[in-house]
Protein backbone atom coordinates (compact mmCIF):
# COMPACT_ATOMS: atom_id res chain seq x y z
CA UNK A 1 0.00 0.00 0.00
CA UNK A 2 1.33 3.55 -1.07
CA UNK A 3 0.16 5.39 2.15
CA UNK A 4 4.31 7.24 3.15
CA UNK A 5 3.32 6.31 6.64
CA UNK A 6 5.97 4.48 8.79
CA UNK A 7 4.62 5.57 12.39
CA UNK A 8 1.49 5.80 14.16
CA UNK A 9 1.77 7.06 17.22
CA UNK A 10 -1.36 6.89 19.18
CA UNK A 11 -2.72 8.42 23.08
CA UNK A 12 -3.66 5.97 25.67
CA UNK A 13 -6.98 6.62 27.35
CA UNK A 14 -9.95 8.19 25.61
CA UNK A 15 -8.18 6.62 22.28
CA UNK A 16 -6.84 3.09 22.24
CA UNK A 17 -8.51 2.62 25.87
CA UNK A 18 -12.01 3.15 27.67
CA UNK A 19 -11.74 5.96 29.76
CA UNK A 20 -15.30 6.80 30.70
CA UNK A 21 -14.10 10.13 32.17
CA UNK A 22 -12.03 8.21 35.05
CA UNK A 23 -8.70 9.84 34.36
CA UNK A 24 -10.38 13.21 35.40
CA UNK A 25 -12.79 11.92 38.04
CA UNK A 26 -9.30 10.44 40.00
CA UNK A 27 -7.55 13.46 38.87
CA UNK A 28 -10.69 15.37 40.34
CA UNK A 29 -11.13 13.15 43.65
CA UNK A 30 -7.75 13.86 44.42
CA UNK A 31 -7.53 17.63 43.84
CA UNK A 32 -11.29 17.70 46.17
CA UNK A 33 -9.26 15.69 48.85
CA UNK A 34 -6.39 18.02 49.14
CA UNK A 35 -8.63 21.38 49.21
CA UNK A 36 -7.84 22.23 45.81
CA UNK A 37 -10.67 24.49 44.26
CA UNK A 38 -10.74 23.00 40.84
CA UNK A 39 -14.03 21.60 38.42
CA UNK A 40 -13.84 18.75 36.41
CA UNK A 41 -14.62 20.60 33.69
CA UNK A 42 -11.12 22.40 34.10
CA UNK A 43 -9.58 19.49 34.53
CA UNK A 44 -10.66 17.89 31.28
CA UNK A 45 -9.64 20.93 29.30
CA UNK A 46 -6.47 20.08 30.38
CA UNK A 47 -5.98 15.74 29.99
CA UNK A 48 -3.33 14.22 28.38
CA UNK A 49 -0.53 15.93 30.14
CA UNK A 50 1.84 15.02 32.56
CA UNK A 51 -0.06 14.90 35.53
CA UNK A 52 2.30 16.55 38.26
CA UNK A 53 2.91 19.38 36.13
CA UNK A 54 -1.21 19.79 35.76
CA UNK A 55 -1.46 19.71 39.07
CA UNK A 56 1.65 22.37 39.33
CA UNK A 57 -0.14 24.59 36.93
CA UNK A 58 -3.63 24.16 38.82
CA UNK A 59 -2.43 25.06 41.81
CA UNK A 60 -0.37 28.28 40.12
CA UNK A 61 -4.18 29.32 38.66
CA UNK A 62 -6.13 28.75 41.90
CA UNK A 63 -2.84 31.10 43.76
CA UNK A 64 -3.81 33.48 40.42
CA UNK A 65 -1.18 32.78 38.72
CA UNK A 66 -2.87 32.54 35.11
CA UNK A 67 -0.58 30.22 32.07
CA UNK A 68 -1.26 29.90 28.80
CA UNK A 69 -2.38 26.10 28.18
CA UNK A 70 0.39 26.39 24.66
CA UNK A 71 2.91 26.96 26.98
CA UNK A 72 2.06 24.48 29.62
CA UNK A 73 5.42 22.91 29.49
CA UNK A 74 7.71 25.92 29.29
CA UNK A 75 6.24 28.14 32.16
CA UNK A 76 6.13 25.62 35.18
CA UNK A 77 5.58 27.35 38.77
CA UNK A 78 8.62 25.63 40.43
CA UNK A 79 7.13 26.63 43.85
CA UNK A 80 4.07 24.39 43.57
CA UNK A 81 6.08 21.20 43.08
CA UNK A 82 5.90 19.51 46.44
CA UNK A 83 2.39 20.10 46.78
CA UNK A 84 1.54 18.48 42.93
CA UNK A 85 3.41 15.51 44.07
CA UNK A 86 1.74 15.00 46.96
CA UNK A 87 -1.70 15.29 44.91
CA UNK A 88 0.18 13.20 41.95
CA UNK A 89 0.81 10.20 44.64
CA UNK A 90 -3.34 10.30 45.73
CA UNK A 91 -4.40 10.41 42.25
CA UNK A 92 -1.69 7.31 40.89
CA UNK A 93 -3.64 5.21 43.91
CA UNK A 94 -7.06 5.92 42.77
CA UNK A 95 -5.98 5.64 38.78
CA UNK A 96 -4.24 2.08 39.39
CA UNK A 97 -7.46 0.64 41.72
CA UNK A 98 -9.45 1.93 38.59
CA UNK A 99 -7.49 -0.04 36.31
CA UNK A 100 -7.22 -3.48 37.78
CA UNK A 101 -10.67 -3.57 37.64
CA UNK A 102 -11.84 -1.51 35.07
CA UNK A 103 -8.85 -1.83 32.20
CA UNK A 104 -10.54 -1.93 28.26
CA UNK A 105 -9.62 -1.27 24.96
CA UNK A 106 -11.74 0.76 22.93
CA UNK A 107 -13.81 -1.43 20.29
CA UNK A 108 -11.89 -2.27 17.38
CA UNK A 109 -8.71 -0.89 18.72
CA UNK A 110 -6.68 -4.13 18.60
CA UNK A 111 -7.96 -4.45 15.00
CA UNK A 112 -6.92 -1.46 13.82
CA UNK A 113 -2.94 -1.93 15.42
CA UNK A 114 -3.17 -5.51 13.61
CA UNK A 115 -4.08 -3.54 10.47
CA UNK A 116 -1.39 -0.59 10.83
CA UNK A 117 1.25 -3.98 11.65
CA UNK A 118 -0.38 -5.57 8.36
CA UNK A 119 0.24 -2.76 6.65
CA UNK A 120 4.03 -1.83 7.01
CA UNK A 121 3.22 0.67 9.99
CA UNK A 122 5.37 0.87 13.12
CA UNK A 123 2.81 1.67 15.90
CA UNK A 124 3.72 3.62 19.09
CA UNK A 125 1.76 4.79 22.03
CA UNK A 126 2.48 8.11 24.23
CA UNK A 127 0.94 8.62 27.24
CA UNK A 128 -0.01 11.52 30.32
CA UNK A 129 0.77 8.85 32.25
CA UNK A 130 3.52 8.05 34.35
CA UNK A 131 5.28 4.48 34.09
CA UNK A 132 3.24 2.61 37.07
CA UNK A 133 -0.15 3.40 35.35
CA UNK A 134 1.24 2.71 31.91
CA UNK A 135 2.80 -0.43 32.99
CA UNK A 136 -0.65 -1.71 34.35
CA UNK A 137 -2.37 -0.62 31.05
CA UNK A 138 -0.19 -2.50 29.04
CA UNK A 139 0.07 -5.74 31.01
CA UNK A 140 -3.76 -5.77 31.19
CA UNK A 141 -4.28 -5.71 27.45
CA UNK A 142 -1.43 -7.65 26.83
CA UNK A 143 -0.42 -5.14 23.57
CA UNK A 144 3.18 -4.86 23.87
CA UNK A 145 3.62 -8.70 24.95
CA UNK A 146 1.71 -9.37 21.76
CA UNK A 147 4.10 -7.84 19.23
CA UNK A 148 0.86 -4.79 18.66
CA UNK A 149 2.52 -2.02 19.97
CA UNK A 150 6.53 -1.58 19.15
CA UNK A 151 7.10 1.03 21.59
CA UNK A 152 5.10 2.03 24.80
CA UNK A 153 6.12 5.53 25.85
CA UNK A 154 5.26 7.19 29.10
CA UNK A 155 6.44 10.43 30.94
CA UNK A 156 9.76 8.57 32.73
CA UNK A 157 11.40 8.07 29.42
CA UNK A 158 11.45 11.89 28.59
CA UNK A 159 13.67 14.13 30.50
CA UNK A 160 12.09 16.00 33.15
CA UNK A 161 8.62 14.01 32.33
CA UNK A 162 7.71 17.03 29.76
CA UNK A 163 4.97 15.47 27.86
CA UNK A 164 2.28 16.92 25.88
CA UNK A 165 2.08 19.50 24.37
CA UNK A 166 5.30 19.27 23.92
CA UNK A 167 6.43 16.83 21.51
CA UNK A 168 9.35 15.00 23.17
CA UNK A 169 7.56 11.85 23.84
CA UNK A 170 6.86 11.76 20.08
CA UNK A 171 10.21 11.97 19.23
CA UNK A 172 11.30 9.75 21.51
CA UNK A 173 9.00 6.94 19.82
CA UNK A 174 11.14 8.08 16.50
CA UNK A 175 14.48 7.96 17.73
CA UNK A 176 13.78 4.22 19.34
CA UNK A 177 11.84 2.84 16.19
CA UNK A 178 14.32 4.90 13.90
CA UNK A 179 11.91 7.08 11.78
CA UNK A 180 13.93 9.95 10.51
CA UNK A 181 11.13 11.51 8.86
CA UNK A 182 8.41 13.33 11.03
CA UNK A 183 6.53 13.35 7.57
CA UNK A 184 6.08 10.22 7.97
CA UNK A 185 4.38 10.13 11.05
CA UNK A 186 1.07 10.16 12.00
CA UNK A 187 -0.73 11.59 15.87
CA UNK A 188 -3.88 10.14 17.13
CA UNK A 189 -5.39 11.53 20.19
CA UNK A 190 -8.61 13.19 21.88
CA UNK A 191 -7.53 16.14 23.79
CA UNK A 192 -5.90 19.59 23.34
CA UNK A 193 -2.79 17.84 24.24
CA UNK A 194 -2.83 15.56 21.45
CA UNK A 195 -3.13 18.45 18.95
CA UNK A 196 -0.66 20.44 20.03
CA UNK A 197 1.89 17.62 20.16
CA UNK A 198 1.42 16.59 17.05
CA UNK A 199 1.67 20.42 15.79
CA UNK A 200 4.97 21.08 17.78
CA UNK A 201 6.38 18.01 16.67
CA UNK A 202 5.17 18.67 12.87
CA UNK A 203 3.29 15.32 12.05
CA UNK A 204 1.92 14.39 8.69
CA UNK A 205 -1.47 13.94 9.95
CA UNK A 206 -2.63 14.77 13.23
CA UNK A 207 -6.05 12.99 13.96
CA UNK A 208 -9.04 14.02 16.49
CA UNK A 209 -11.13 11.03 17.80
CA UNK A 210 -14.65 11.68 18.86
CA UNK A 211 -15.27 9.46 21.07
CA UNK A 212 -12.90 9.99 23.62
CA UNK A 213 -13.93 11.44 26.55
CA UNK A 214 -13.34 15.07 25.87
CA UNK A 215 -15.36 16.97 23.29
CA UNK A 216 -14.28 18.10 19.95
CA UNK A 217 -15.83 21.66 21.33
CA UNK A 218 -12.91 21.47 23.68
CA UNK A 219 -9.75 19.98 21.49
CA UNK A 220 -11.30 20.87 17.83
CA UNK A 221 -10.10 24.60 18.58
CA UNK A 222 -6.30 23.52 18.10
CA UNK A 223 -4.89 22.21 14.80
CA UNK A 224 -5.80 18.95 13.24
CA UNK A 225 -5.93 17.69 10.18
CA UNK A 226 -8.12 14.88 10.18
CA UNK A 227 -11.70 13.80 12.68
CA UNK A 228 -12.48 10.49 13.07
CA UNK A 229 -15.12 8.70 15.30
CA UNK A 230 -12.73 6.09 16.71
CA UNK A 231 -9.69 4.37 15.78
CA UNK A 232 -11.79 1.66 14.70
CA UNK A 233 -12.12 4.29 11.52
CA UNK A 234 -8.28 5.14 11.18
CA UNK A 235 -7.30 1.96 7.91
CA UNK A 236 -10.69 3.69 6.11
CA UNK A 237 -8.88 7.24 6.65
CA UNK A 238 -5.49 5.77 5.39
CA UNK A 239 -6.60 3.59 2.96
CA UNK A 240 -8.70 6.82 1.45
CA UNK A 241 -5.62 8.26 0.44
CA UNK A 242 -6.75 11.89 1.98
CA UNK A 243 -3.75 11.95 4.61
CA UNK A 244 -1.59 13.64 1.91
Amino acid sequence: MNHNIALAVFDLAGTLVEDQNAVRDCLHQAAVEYGLNVTKDEISTHMGTNKIHLYQFLIARTNGKMIDFKNFEIDIDGSTHDEAVKLYERYTEHMIAYYQQNCREIEGATETLKWCKNNGILVATGTGFHKEINRVIMESLGWVKNGLIDYAVDLDMVPEGKGRPAPFMLFKAMEYLNVQNVRQVIKIGDTPADMLEGYNAGCKAVIGVMQGSTPIEVWGKYYHTHVIDTVKELPELITSGKIV
